[in-house]
């Protein structure tokens, strides 16, 4: 389905994952302020939620493991304990 981009929305899933991190809550608003600049100055009007979940790991990633890891089991759809030891595994390397 279609949506209009929502940056509180992008926000409030960078929360939750953030949640009992070392992650401020202005780390998390550059990081939604500078997805949404990203993606305005895209060409296309249409972006699709993959793109976006990618930006946010991307960035999460940096910044700490935990929270990329969070955010990435909702994005990923983990579903089992397997995927999160490959991603984890992924990250030690």
């Amino acid at each position: 389905k279609r949506e209009q981009f929502n940056r509180d929305k992008l926000k409030s899933g960078i929360i939750r994952s953030c949640e009992k991190t070392k992650v401020s809550l202005e780390t998390i608003d550059k990081i939604a302020i500078e997805i949404e600049r990203e993606l305005r100055g895209e060409e296309s009007v249409e972006i699709e939620s993959k793109k976006i979940g990618q930006m946010v790991a991307s960035r999460l990633k940096k910044i700490d493991k935990v929270a990329y890891i969070r955010f990435s089991s909702v994005f990923k759809r983990f579903v089992d304990v397997e995927d999160f030891e490959q991603e984890v595994k992924k990250l030690i390397k």
